[in-house]
C-alpha cells in the first residue's frame, strides 16, 4: 500500500510541475518569418498569434496573393516552432513520455 501512496504523491507532484510549465510556456513566445523577413509573426506557447509585422515594401495592391502566401507561411512556421518548443519542454519534464492531451 505504501508503494501506491508514493506513486500517487509522485503523480501529484508531476501534475503540479506540468501545470506550472504550461503557464510559463503560455508567456513564452517564438518568432518566425517568411519572404526573407518581409512578414514576421510572434506566437505564444499556447499557440496564440501575438503579433504580425509586414514590411511596407511587400504590400503591392497588384499582388495581394503573394502577401497572403507570406502571411500564411509565417503563421504556419510560428505555430510549428511554438508546438516544437512546448513538446521539447514537456518532454524534458515527462522524460519523453507522451501524455495524451498535454502535447
Amino acid at each position: 500500500m505504501r508503494g501506491m501512496q508514493d506513486m500517487l504523491r509522485q503523480a501529484q507532484i508531476m501534475q503540479k510541475k506540468m501545470t506550472e510549465l504550461q503557464e510559463q510556456l503560455g508567456e513564452r513566445t517564438v518568432d518566425a518569418s517568411a519572404g526573407g523577413g518581409m512578414v514576421s509573426v510572434t506566437v505564444s506557447g499556447k499557440q496564440e498569434l501575438r503579433a504580425i509585422k509586414i514590411d511596407p515594401a511587400v504590400v503591392d495592391p497588384q499582388d495581394v496573393d503573394m502577401l497572403q502566401d507570406l502571411v500564411l507561411a509565417a503563421i504556419n512556421e510560428g505555430m510549428r516552432l511554438s508546438k516544437e518548443m512546448v513538446e521539447k519542454e514537456m518532454g524534458a519534464l515527462t522524460g519523453g513520455l507522451k501524455i495524451p492531451g498535454l502535447m
